[in-house]
């Protein structure tokens, strides 16, 4: 409880509060600047009596354990909240992140990422506080509250056409860059993403003619693989990782002074072609899309002119 009085002697305004047993005062010259201080304390008290001493570390730990762990999408989450958890510090406060600590992470990540990735980064972390409030009952502050983030990249609309791939496929390369010539190849007739590709022919059954895998967003995928990628699959594990690759193939890519292309073009580019032989719904079954939206405005990318001349 705060008390709020006029000093005689000087005319100033003091605050008092108790907290954990103990008065506390402070004097102002106006008797707003009193009120203001008296109410902030208090609600410091109040976060303090419901979070505790939890840390940012222990959020982390606690939502991969009973909201990550849950999820298709769990290994990407532990690898952003792992990120999340450099950045704020392991030891830092809960109650102590607040808006302009928030505004300061997305700053930061807006140097080095795009605007989506900050987007779906933000609504990660944005979960966490919420539930820690809300379920845990470990803060009752909404630290996003006043963060403006920024619009999501419009989606690509980039096809690979034949002309292009021939140029690829054809090129005279050798070692890790050859490697990412058959990795092309491969998705271009799959629609796989690259980390994807260079871990499929190990954990390909030809029989069945499935990968499974732990991809970006699944703990374990199965996908299925047409007759043509069937055959691209049955050689020798890859030895690039999807790091040097995807510079390996940015590289190749100016050598052959191809622009405005990137080798996640590919899975557009296959997806596109896959809508033509098979329905909606087993398409998003090979792309492993929830969100028929997503899949509908990201990665499906005929033109309306293609449209046009199918109706």
């Amino acid at each position: 409880m705060a008390y709020i009085q006029k000093l005689k002697v000087s005319g100033r305004w003091q605050a008092q509060i108790q907290r954990n047993g103990q008065r506390t005062s402070k004097t102002f010259d106006t008797k707003r600047e009193a009120q203001a201080w008296a109410v902030e304390q208090e609600a410091a008290a109040k976060r303090a009596r419901s979070g505790g001493n939890k840390t940012f570390g222990d959020a982390v730990d606690k939502y991969k354990e009973s909201v990550s762990s849950k999820k298709d999408g769990e290994v990407w989450e532990v690898r952003r909240l792992e990120a999340m958890r450099a950045h704020f510090g392991n030891d830092a406060g809960l109650l102590e992140i607040d808006t302009p600590q928030i505004a300061d992470w997305r700053d930061t990540r807006l140097k080095t990422v795009s605007a989506s990735t900050v987007v779906r980064e933000a609504n990660l972390l944005r979960n966490l506080f919420n539930i820690a409030r809300l379920e845990w009952k470990w803060c009752d502050h909404q630290p996003f509250e006043g963060v403006k983030l920024p619009k999501e990249n419009a989606p690509r609309h980039q096809v690979w056409g034949w002309k292009l791939i021939k140029r690829v496929l054809r090129a005279e390369r050798t070692g890790k860059t050859k490697e990412m010539q058959a990795a092309f190849h491969i998705a271009l007739r799959t629609g796989m993403r690259l980390g994807e590709v260079l871990a499929a022919p190990q954990n390909f059954d030809a029989q069945r003619r499935v990968v499974t895998i732990k991809t970006k967003t699944e703990a374990r995928a199965q996908i299925p693989i047409g007759r043509i990628a069937a055959k691209l699959l049955q050689r020798p594990a890859f030895v690039v990782d999807a790091n040097e690759g995807s510079t390996l193939f940015s590289k190749l890519c100016k050598e052959l002074l191809i622009e405005g292309l990137t080798f996640h073009d590919t899975r557009g580019t296959a997806l596109t072609h896959l809508s033509k032989k098979v329905d909606v719904l087993t398409l998003a079954k090979i792309s492993r899309h929830k969100d028929l939206s997503l899949l509908s405005n990201v990665y499906y990318r005929a033109t309306a002119d293609e449209i046009a001349r199918k109706i």
